[in-house]
C-alpha cells in the first residue's frame, strides 16, 4: 500500500515533467547565444548547426573591445546605471513622505504621481530633450540618465512598502530625540532593504537596456550605451553570428547575474509591498 506522499508525488510527476520541458525550451535560445558567441566564424555557419562548439574561441569578444569600441560603450552604460542609482534615495524619500506624513493635498499629489504612469514615455521625449538642451546636458551621460532618475512606479512601491513599517517604532525614535533625517537613515532605510533590492534591480535593468533615449540625446558615438552599440553592430557589419551573439551576451548575462543574486530580495520586496 502506497503512502499519501508517494501518491501525491505520482500525481505531480506529469506536471514536473511538463515544467522541466518548458524550462529547457525556454533556456535553449540563451544557451545557443552563449555557445555561438564562442564559436569560430566558419563553425557558426555549418549546416546542420551544432549546439556545442568543437573549440572555444574568444576572438569575437576580443574584437568587440579592441576594434568596435565596446569597452567605451560598456563604461558609458555603467556610468548611466550608477547615476540612476542616485534616484533610489530620492524615490525612497518621496515614498516615505507619502506613507508616513500627513499634509494637505497628499492624496491629490499622490494621484498626480500615479497619473504620470499613464503618459507614454515617447510623448515626453521632445519636451524633455528641449529642457535638457536648454540646460546644456545633451550629448552627456548625465543627460542620458537624468530622465529616468525618478519613477512614479518606484515611488508607489516605496510608499506601499513603507506603510508596513510600524508607526510606533518611528514615534519612539522621535521621542528619543532623533531627527527626521536620523529616523529615515537609521530606521526606515535599513528596514526597507527588500524594496531597495527590488528598485536596484529594476533601475539596473532600465539603465542597462536603455536604447531609444541615448540614441536621441547623444550625437557622438563616444556617448553611446551598449544597447545603441549593439544596434550599430547589427547594422554596420555583414552577417557574423559569433560577433553578434557575443554582443548580445554582453547585454544579457549581467542582467541575469544581478537578478539571480537579488531574486530572493525581489520576491520578498514585491510580497511585502502588497503586489502578488
Amino acid at each position: 500500500m502506497t503512502s499519501p506522499l508517494a501518491r501525491r508525488r505520482a500525481r505531480l510527476a506529469p506536471l514536473a515533467i511538463l515544467l522541466t520541458v518548458g524550462a529547457v525550451l525556454t533556456a535553449f535560445p540563451f544557451v545557443w547565444m552563449l555557445t555561438t558567441s564562442v564559436k569560430p566564424l566558419s563553425e557558426s555557419r555549418q549546416y546542420p548547426p551544432q549546439v556545442l562548439p568543437s573549440e572555444v574561441s574568444l576572438a569575437s569578444y576580443q574584437r568587440l573591445f579592441e576594434d568596435l569600441d565596446f569597452g567605451r560603450y560598456l563604461l558609458n552604460t555603467v556610468v548611466v546605471v550608477l547615476i540612476s542609482f542616485a534616484g533610489l534615495l530620492l524615490m525612497a524619500m518621496a515614498g516615505y513622505g507619502f506613507a508616513k506624513f500627513r499634509f494637505r493635498g497628499k492624496g491629490v499629489m499622490f494621484a498626480l504621481v500615479l497619473a504620470t504612469m499613464m503618459i507614454p514615455v515617447q510623448v515626453t521625449m521632445i519636451p524633455t530633450y528641449l529642457l535638457l538642451n536648454g540646460a546644456g546636458l545633451t550629448n552627456t551621460l548625465v543627460g542620458i540618465a537624468l530622465p529616468a532618475l525618478v519613477s512614479a512606479f518606484s515611488i508607489f512601491l516605496f510608499r506601499q512598502f513603507m506603510m508596513t513599517i510600524s508607526d510606533e517604532l518611528l514615534e519612539a525614535a522621535r521621542l528619543d530625540g532623533a531627527s527626521e533625517a536620523r529616523v529615515f537613515g537609521s530606521i526606515v532605510l535599513p528596514l526597507s532593504r527588500p524594496i531597495l533590492a527590488v528598485q536596484a534591480v529594476l533601475t539596473f535593468i532600465a539603465g542597462w537596456n536603455s536604447f531609444l533615449w541615448p540614441l536621441i540625446i547623444a550625437n557622438d558615438e563616444e556617448k553611446y550605451t551598449l544597447a545603441v552599440g549593439l544596434s550599430l553592430l547589427n547594422q554596420q557589419l555583414s552577417i557574423n553570428p559569433p560577433l553578434q551573439m557575443a554582443g548580445a551576451s554582453l547585454m544579457v548575462v549581467p542582467i541575469l547575474i544581478i537578478f539571480a543574486v537579488f531574486s530572493r530580495h525581489v520576491v520578498r520586496g514585491f510580497t511585502m509591498s502588497g503586489l502578488k
